[in-house]
């Protein structure tokens, strides 16, 4: 007995006895399977459609060998496995083992039945737990194989772009026999070991576990399966010695969280959905206990459509109360595992719908500072308040282990407030669940002293007793900053581009639609059109779309459902606008005569609007047209203040429209931009507004997500001219001037800087060819502006954050999120910047910097390359921004009037909506009950 008193032999002696590397043809790991016998005829097809299980059936299959490779990537091989099960078997337990790279589905009986994926811990199918001579000896399995990992296809490393070229290997297809004992031994000496490990030297368990352990090798004879009852006895003795009434309960739920699109396209995620849930639902069959928490509708949508058997199968667990629905919206929120930052709008948005519970945990992944909470009141910008949970092991992808366990308890910053927490285990990112190994390693430790209580349960069991014990809880007021993955806020800047526009379509749509159903009875409201346009765009907001985190395949795919909202938003806006204003249009093939103008914000414009003349030409017309409403453009006239563009000696312009001045040098940076009114200059001396700036953009691993604090080390001005300063329109009703710069090594910039008439912002309407590899374009405005406070638009709203590092919570936000503006104010004065596409942004000390283009190489190496198009605008003001009506005017810009020709020379501006307080945007307006 003495030798069990040294801890490294014993702890080393049961980890050889469970090892699947070294002594497997003596220890208890290479007992795990006996018998084993081939198909009995292989075959396969291969295709690059991903078809449905009817079509594939009915190819012709050719000859397959295990230890063959299949692809290229994305391919799709079908496998025809027929199976002649030994009749020596009787009564033992069968699998079919498949062991491969690629993602492979079985299908029996014209049905999926289960998931096989090697990183996901998947390469068996039970065939049979008990093999009766009733049951079919013979049977045919189909196995469709995609030609890509879990993770995708990345070159060497996992978000490297896809190797197009990539084979899967297909290295195990077999029948075994199972040893079922042997299982259940395995898994009851690793929860030993991981205990004697991980609960130390200090600790009496430990060595309780240890001792087990090694007591069950000497009893076990791996020869002699009579031999394990006894050595199970042993373990079962240490899992039954239960806890103290205040250890913590972990409450564990099964969970797969897949990326709708990411390192793979949104068709491969179908399949993803299928294979991991198909597999869930297999797992219930036999552990009733077991539970799934599942939180995007899309996906549910897609099973539904694709696969509608096995959606009637997980409709009867979510009866159960085992397949558990969250979330709340169409692609993903609420339970929120995985994305780049949280707004503080959301708690509003999410108490108006009737949510008062979050999850999310992607929190710790924060580069700088520790997150202070896992469990703890998230406030919003109104007030409102929701009950926020992050599970305390830091993970959604759980796989049920001892030092998994330890770290959710240990790590929970809420200690002596709550004595309860999430687990969520399973598989996660690109699919795959949980198996049936993390929930019997669990079954272990339910009641175990030395670890915490673990009970399988369900969100809303976890909330209800989160909230009895809410009394000592802190509250976490504005947003959940992410400090890391700042680099979404700007690339892939197409994809921003069509959320924007297309979120302005779909707003206009319902704007004009809902006052054409007011206006005419017989026009009927586009419900389910616009039901179908929003959930392609809510597809696209999945966050590695919108953020531009994803493979060039997926980019190909969101730029293409962008261009058919478009077109369908465009068509369905012309029938809305032709029901509204139909006495008023001229018939196709006049002259017109004059415009209508449309608005459909929520406040009175008066705008200088391009429109077709007489000889095909575009003229320009200054109109006032009321809040979602229209007015006829009257005849041209010049406005009170037309604006005057003048070229200096020097090469300088300057510009003015009787609201602001600006001089320009020759490489169209301002050196002056004044409010007239006040006489207040916003651009220190000195200084230059409207600066570009390259810089070195280089992250430490998260190519397309990051980047990072050291890259505002590395500012080049941007200097080389290409074609200096010119006047393109000499003013009246609008000016502009235009010049072009060369960036970096090959890229160019051309720039139209445009004032108009009655307009209290410079507008510069920016082109950009851009060719760069690894580099970050920002175009910066220094202001004669001091304040430690910058205001950003958000969702809805706005929120304020510091323009100073003075602590590390500051520092970390050296790059943040916005939206339409940003502004610095200080009493009675600010500027603000606006913009129609661009989400990143900085306000450090007096200079506001928005974040123009990135080039990153992974997952996409041809991120952003290409030609850009985009518009942002400077607005100086006297004020508060809300006095001053910034956000109006970045609305504005956003929002362009609709102009389209009229037959009548005369009718009344019409209004259907005003709103008497500029303090309130009228955001949306839809048919009720339309979705």
């Amino acid at each position: 007995m003495a030798a069990i008193k040294h801890r490294r032999t014993a702890l080393e002696r049961v980890e050889k006895f469970v090892s699947d590397t070294y002594f497997t043809d003596c220890n208890l790991r290479g007992r795990l399977f006996g018998d084993r016998c081939p198909p009995a005829s292989l075959s396969y097809f291969q295709t690059p459609r991903r078809i449905p299980y009817e079509k594939a059936v009915v190819q012709e299959f050719g000859p397959a060998q295990v230890g063959e490779s299949f692809g290229p990537t994305w391919e799709t091989c079908w496998f025809k496995v027929e199976l002649s099960i030994p009749v020596a078997w009787a009564g033992r337990e069968v699998h079919f083992i498949w062991e491969s790279d690629g993602e492979g589905m079985v299908w029996r009986d014209a049905q999926p039945v289960q998931g096989l994926t090697k990183e996901g811990e998947k390469t068996s199918y039970i065939l049979t737990r008990s093999l009766k001579e009733s049951e079919p000896h013979s049977l045919t399995l189909y196995v469709e194989l995609a030609c890509n990992g879990l993770f995708g296809a990345g070159r060497g490393s996992m978000i490297a772009p896809p190797d197009p070229d990539r084979r899967v290997t297909l290295s195990k297809a077999e029948l075994v026999v199972f040893n079922r004992d042997v299982y259940e031994l395995l898994v009851d000496l690793e929860i030993l070991l991981d205990m004697a490990q991980l609960l130390g030297e200090e600790n009496q368990r430990s060595f309780q576990a240890l001792y087990t352990a090694n007591q069950m090798v000497n009893v076990c004879d791996v020869t002699d399966p009579s031999t394990f009852p006894a050595a199970r006895d042993l373990a079962a003795a240490i899992f039954s010695q239960r806890n103290g009434e205040s250890q913590h309960t972990i409450h564990a739920m099964g969970h797969c969280h897949i990326d709708s699109a990411w390192l793979w396209p949104y068709e491969e995620t179908i399949r993803k959905c299928a294979r991991s849930w198909v597999t869930v639902v297999h797992l219930m069959e036999h552990n009733p206990e077991l539970t799934f928490a599942c939180s995007q509708a899309q996906q549910f949508q897609w099973v539904q459509s694709c696969y509608p058997g096995l959606y009637a199968r997980i409709q009867d667990f979510v009866a159960k109360g085992q397949f558990v629905p969250v979330g709340g919206t169409w692609v993903e929120m609420f339970w929120l595992p995985d994305t780049f930052g949280y707004s503080a709008q959301l708690p509003q948005l999410m108490r108006g719908c009737g949510i008062q519970r979050f999850l999310t945990q992607k929190l710790s992944w924060n580069l700088v500072n520790s997150f202070p909470h896992h469990t703890f009141f998230w406030e919003g910008i109104d007030g409102s308040r929701v009950l926020t949970h992050f599970p305390p092991g830091d993970s959604y992808g759980m796989h049920g282990r001892v030092e998994e366990m330890l770290k959710t308890v240990k790590n929970n910053k809420d200690k002596g407030r709550v004595n309860h927490s999430a687990f969520l285990f399973g598989f996660g990112d690109g699919g795959g669940g949980p198996t049936q190994k993390m929930l019997d390693r669990m079954k272990r430790m339910s009641d175990t002293d030395g670890l915490p209580r673990v009970q399988i349960s369900t969100p809303d069991r976890l909330f209800s007793v989160l909230e009895k014990e809410s009394s000592q809880l802190c509250t976490w007021v504005g947003e959940l900053f992410l400090e890391l993955h700042n680099g979404t806020y700007t690339t892939q800047a197409q994809i921003k581009k069509g959320n924007r526009e297309c979120e302005r379509i779909l707003h206009d749509v319902e704007v004009l639609s809902t006052l054409a159903v007011a206006q005419d009875r017989g026009f009927l409201y586009p419900a389910s059109q616009l039901q179908r346009l929003w959930r392609l765009l809510l597809l696209n907001q999945f966050h590695d779309v919108l953020p531009g985190s994803c493979i060039q395949l997926v980019v190909e795919d969101a730029l293409q459902y962008y261009t058919e909202i478009r077109s369908a938003g465009a068509q369905l806006q012309e029938e809305a606008v032709q029901a509204l204003c139909r006495d008023l249009l001229q018939p196709k093939g006049w002259s017109p005569p004059s415009s209508l103008v449309l608005n459909t914000l929520s406040w009175e414009r008066t705008e200088v609007i391009s429109r077709p003349g007489p000889d095909g030409t575009e003229t320009l017309a200054l109109v006032t047209v009321p809040s979602m409403g229209y007015a006829l453009v009257q005849e041209p006239f010049v406005p009170p203040q037309p604006v005057a563009v003048r070229k200096q000696e020097d090469g300088s312009i300057t510009m003015e429209n009787g609201i602001i001045a600006v001089c320009l040098d020759t490489m169209g940076r301002l050196t002056s931009l004044q409010l007239l009114d006040s006489g207040r200059e916003s651009v220190p001396d000195g200084c230059y507004a409207n600066q570009f700036a390259l810089f070195d953009d280089v992250p430490l691993y998260w190519d397309a997500w990051d980047v990072m604090d050291y890259h505002l080390e590395t500012r080049k001005p941007v200097t080389t001219l290409l074609k200096p300063l010119e006047i393109t329109l000499a003013g009246g009703l609008r000016g502009s001037v235009r010049f072009s710069l060369q960036v970096g090594k090959s890229s160019t910039l051309t720039q139209e800087i445009i004032l108009d008439a009655a307009c209290p912002h410079l507008r510069f309407l920016t082109q950009v060819e851009w060719k760069e590899a690894h580099k970050f374009l920002k175009v910066e405005f220094p202001v004669q502006v001091r304040s430690t406070n910058a205001t950003y638009e958000i969702q809805f709203g706005h929120l304020q954050r510091p323009t100073h590092w003075n602590t590390s919570w500051d520092w970390a936000r050296f790059e943040v999120w916005t939206h339409k503006w940003l502004d610095l104010s200080e009493h009675g004065f600010g500027v603000a910047l606006l913009n129609d596409c661009k989400y990143g942004a900085s306000a450090h000390r007096n200079i506001l910097s928005l974040s123009l283009l990135r080039a990153p190489k992974s997952p996409d190496s041809t991120a952003d390359i290409g030609h850009h198009q985009f518009t942002y605008a400077v607005m100086p003001h006297q004020g508060s921004f809300q006095e001053a009506g910034v956000i109006q005017q970045a609305y504005n810009l956003n929002f362009p009037l609709h102009v389209v020709p009229a037959s009548c020379a005369q009718c009344p501006a019409w209004s259907a909506f005003s709103v008497s307080s500029s303090a309130v945007v009228l955001e949306t307006v839809k048919q009720a009950g339309a979705g």
